[in-house]
């Protein structure tokens, strides 16, 4: 029996690792960017989409079309929630393991500074971005309008109205101060 056979996945292993290293290291151009975070990151999401596709398919639940004014709901509603998920103070809690607080922007939002490396990292400046969590969010509610299509129209409503009740604030506001 040979001893090389052992070795050499060790080998080919340590040499795809040493190349990834070098590949991030020549994309990172000197800056801190945590490529295996956002791998991480992608695998988790490819991974959910994976499982929505079984459940879809297993189901046989898979729409021709979705009609346009649910795609107009499942629009406002991922732009509402992904807001505020990312800048809403009271959901600062969810953010807090991998943000700071630098300050407040009004109306109940606030800018935070990712922190920490690698999957940290990734997951801090997910989380701080509404247009990066865009995606995850209008994937999950697609995904439940085709597996409980009146469930999820009722909770998107909520974040719809709520993105309504935003606009006639922010409206509201410039009324005000156009008074004055």
């Amino acid at each position: 029996m040979s001893t090389e056979s052992p070795s050499r996945p060790r080998e080919v292993v340590h040499e795809v690792a040493q190349r990834l290293r070098a590949e991030e290291e020549e994309y990172a151009d000197g800056k801190p960017r945590p490529l295996g975070g956002y791998a991480t990151l992608l695998s988790g999401y490819a991974t959910g989409v994976g499982a929505l596709a079984w459940a879809i398919r297993r189901r046989g639940a898979l729409p021709e079309r979705i009609p346009a004014g649910d795609l107009a709901l499942l629009t406002v509603a991922t732009h509402k929630l992904s807001r505020l998920v990312a800048k809403d103070s009271v959901t600062a809690i969810v953010r807090a393991p991998f943000t700071r607080f630098e300050e407040s922007i009004g109306e109940g939002e606030v800018n935070e500074e990712v922190r920490g490396t690698g999957v940290r990292h990734a997951a801090g400046e997910l989380l701080t971005c509404p247009f990066c969590l865009g995606q995850w969010i209008a994937t999950g509610f697609v995904g439940a309008y085709v597996l409980a299509p009146r469930a999820t129209r009722a909770v998107a409503s909520v974040f719809a109205i709520l993105a309504g009740s935003d606009a006639l604030q922010f409206a509201y506001a410039a009324l005000r101060k156009a008074e004055s």
